[in-house]
């Protein structure tokens, strides 16, 4: 086997709002397969039923029933729920843990033991790890027990807010299964759990090619964008445990079998008054929740893998959903900034998102613009449109001034101009 692939290739499979990518390095006539995130919370229009196992099925076929490693930048489920198996062993994860993954690779913060295990510098106290990942936990708990109540709180002043509750709500999730399976993928040995400037796991399994971790730090690397957390409401350092966990109690009792609140107070009647305070009230809920969960969604974000491959001259990044917080660390860098500078393929952050894709990131890709040069800078977005934020308030995803951007100034591809029975699209770098 060459010393060096001799080109790069990245399939981009349709799943409507998530993420799947199948990165393959071609050493000659020998290819190593690594499969990142496999998910979806919304399907593309026209998807048939189990249509996460068609995917997994045509994963399966383009990688040779041989995957090098299994990457989940983090739990969200539009990234790990093609990961769940079923009873007959022949869901979507089933089909991939039979593609026998070497190393399966995730972030720090889904390791139970990352105390005891951390091979790099120190995640932090014992008390703050296991108090960070509980709070994780308790996050995905208040999801959970938001879900019932959004369907009490659509009326039509509330609707955008109880949709979009809806959707993050079910994002956040635990998604056990999914979760289950990814540790039963990356047992005896095989799972790494990485942070920034760590091993990655594919030290030696890819000849030429560094594989460098820009995110996420860990809680010791992070101590000064922990203490901006005072500034910051949206900074996700800032949540413990016991605030998520007396949230989702909180919500788990009062929506109890939709038992009034108090059960031998007389009734007024459907009253017209009665009628505009409840409107109001179930209004005010929603928006109330739904800033809660927008700060919940944002804290999963950052603690998403940024994993950069550097091959000689050209790199190629995935930062998962990786928002500013996250990225923040690692852009104030020298060492990373040379590194991004040679970024010829970027998968767009968050789908899209407001703020994903740093300015200072984008400005730091010398590859842009160019028109018709080979090395031009190739991005490619997967998402689906209509789901996720508002462009009234110019949170819509994907971010109408970024796509702009994107196009303007590089080779772009997105999901949402694939069509379903195309279920993925291939683009290649040459690295000759």
């Amino acid at each position: 086997m060459p010393g060096k692939p001799d080109r790069l290739t990245l399939k981009t499979y349709q799943v409507g709002f998530g993420d799947c990518f199948l990165l393959t390095f071609h050493y000659g006539e020998t290819a190593k397969h690594i499969l990142i995130d496999f998910g979806s919370t919304r399907y593309p229009r026209g998807a048939p039923r189990g249509y996460l196992k068609k995917v997994a099925t045509q994963i399966k076929k383009d990688c040779g029933e041989d995957l090098l490693a299994v990457i989940a930048t983090h739990r969200h489920r539009d990234h790990i729920r093609g990961f769940e198996g079923n009873s007959k062993n022949n869901g979507p994860g089933d089909l991939i843990e039979q593609c026998n993954p070497d190393v399966v690779i995730q972030p720090w913060t889904e390791d139970p033991d990352a105390p005891r295990n951390a091979s790099g510098p120190s995640m932090g106290s014992r008390e703050d790890v296991q108090s960070f990942v509980q709070s994780l936990d308790g996050m995905n708990l208040f999801a959970r027990s938001v879900l019932p109540e959004v369907r009490h709180l659509f009326t039509p002043a509330s609707a955008a807010a109880a949709a979009q509750l809806a959707f993050i709500g079910e994002n956040n999730i635990k998604n056990k299964n999914a979760i289950r399976k990814l540790i039963e993928m990356g047992g005896n040995g095989r799972g790494h759990y990485v942070f920034h400037g760590g091993k990655s796991g594919l030290e030696g399994k890819l000849a030429g090619v560094k594989v460098h971790v820009l995110g996420p730090p860990t809680l010791r690397q992070s101590d000064e964008i922990r203490r901006q957390a005072h500034r910051n409401e949206e900074e996700y350092w800032h949540f413990q445990d016991a605030f998520w966990r007396f949230q989702a109690h909180a919500v788990r009792e009062t929506g109890r079998r939709g038992s009034p609140l108090f059960p031998d107070a007389p009734l007024a009647g459907d009253l017209i008054g009665t009628r505009w305070f409840r409107t109001r009230l179930k209004t005010a809920r929603a928006e109330t929740l739904l800033k809660i969960v927008r700060i919940l969604d944002d804290a999963m974000n950052n603690t998403s893998l940024i994993l950069l491959f550097e091959i000689g001259d050209t790199a190629v990044l995935f930062p998962g959903d990786a928002q500013i917080e996250n990225w923040m660390f690692a852009l104030g860098k020298p060492k990373y900034q040379k590194l991004l500078k040679k970024v010829r393929l970027y998968k767009v952050g968050h789908h899209g998102s407001l703020n994903a894709t740093p300015k200072s990131l984008w400005d730091l890709f010398e590859k842009r613009g160019g028109r018709g040069d080979p090395e031009r800078l190739k991005t490619v977005l997967s998402t689906l449109g209509g789901v996720h934020g508002s462009s009234d308030r110019n949170t819509e995803v994907p971010r109408r001034t970024l796509v702009k951007a994107l196009k303007r100034e590089s080779d772009h591809m997105s999901t949402e101009d694939i069509p379903v029975a195309e279920m993925g699209r291939t683009i290649e770098l040459d690295l000759s």
